[in-house]
């Protein structure tokens, strides 16, 4: 008979949810963090009653009858809020318990399934232009090998589509980068309202051509923070362009900032820029996945726009480097408005 008066102190010791199974197949201890998992009133009840998931059943009937070490899967929670973990079975050598720690490796299960998510959705979004390549490229080597006027217009609609390509390429690079420093703080003053300054005098040939007016409200005063610039520049030519393209010709879009001492969000001093635009609005049911590495609320404007469904993710990632934030607000039909929302810089030196 095992030591079963020292295998709960055993037990309550390990960091893991553990539980302590005997030869009659009943659980015999179990630790608090196991208690939480499997629930109350399990001590003392059949394993089967506890567990219930065939492939955890039988990997312990199996490791009971021949006493060899097994790892099994385990899943707990809603459908929605799936928990997996990776269990471990092994027999204590003298004692006929079986001991079974449940480790946590929901996040790795995530970023398996996101690794798998963004490989399918760079193929797919290469897949369409690169195919259309091929067969414009088919055409002209063949039935059009002749006609100019459908070569011309061949080659145009390629061009489109390898920009478009190019425009992907450069926007997964760009993703990976911010990537790789989302973790280093800038250390840089940086002035934001010559970063705006920049970002409208970069913007106005486009907004001219889509017959869209840029209305800055953010004075003169410099507004210092910590921060990378080049980065810095790329949010808000990101978030102004869209409202240009989304915003519709003859609108407006107001790039408004607003100061304060302790702001909401951030609690403490910050400035909040908001790029809002009076175009045919989001639904709000989209706003919550905006950010999300391909997610388009409309995705046949934002290709037919020149999107690549990139850009806020992109946008995100530099906002967490800078530990800022990004609030969306919208309606049907009442247009758009993004707030940045970023640290100033408390040293004037």
């Amino acid at each position: 008979m095992p030591n079963v008066p020292v295998l709960p102190d055993v037990l309550a010791a390990l960091p893991f949810p553990t539980v302590g199974i005997d030869r009659a197949e009943r659980i015999v201890a179990l630790n608090a963090a196991a208690e939480d998992l499997l629930g109350d009133g399990a001590l003392g009840r059949h394993f089967i009653t506890v567990l219930r998931q065939p492939a955890l059943v039988e990997a312990v009937e199996q490791c009971l009858a021949d006493r060899m070490p097994r790892t099994a899967r385990f899943v707990a929670g809603e459908v929605e809020a799936e928990v997996n973990y990776d269990v471990s079975l092994r027999k204590i050598e003298g004692t006929g318990v079986l001991l079974m720690s449940f480790q946590d490796v929901t996040h790795m299960t995530q970023a398996g399934q996101m690794r798998r998510d963004f490989v399918a959705n760079v193929s797919h979004e290469l897949r369409t232009p690169l195919t259309s390549l091929m067969g414009f490229i088919e055409t002209l080597s063949g039935p059009a090998r002749d006609d100019a006027a459908a070569r011309d217009r061949f080659l145009e609609i390629m061009s489109g589509e390898a920009g478009r390509m190019n425009r992907l390429v450069g926007d997964l690079l760009s993703l990976s980068r911010v990537e790789a420093e989302e973790r280093v703080k800038p250390t840089d003053r940086v002035d934001l309202t010559e970063v705006l300054q920049r970002t409208l005098r970069n913007l106005n040939p486009l907004a001219v051509e889509s017959d869209v007016t840029l209305v800055p409200e953010f004075g003169e005063t410099p507004l210092m923070l910590l921060g990378d610039a080049d980065q810095l520049l790329q949010v808000f030519t990101n978030l102004v362009e869209n409202a240009i393209k989304y915003g519709g010709a003859g609108k407006a879009v107001e790039i408004i900032s607003e100061t304060s001492l302790r702001d909401p969000a951030l609690r403490g001093p910050a400035v909040r820029i908001t790029v809002r635009d009076h175009g045919p609005g989001i639904d709000p049911m989209h706003l919550p996945r905006l950010t999300e590495r391909f997610y388009r609320a409309d995705s046949h404007r934002s290709r037919a726009l020149g999107g690549t469904g990139l850009g806020l993710a992109i946008v995100k990632h530099i906002l967490n480097r800078h530990r800022g934030r990004m609030k969306i607000a919208s309606d049907l039909g009442q247009g758009a408005a993004f707030s940045v929302i970023l640290p100033l810089d408390q040293d004037p030196g």
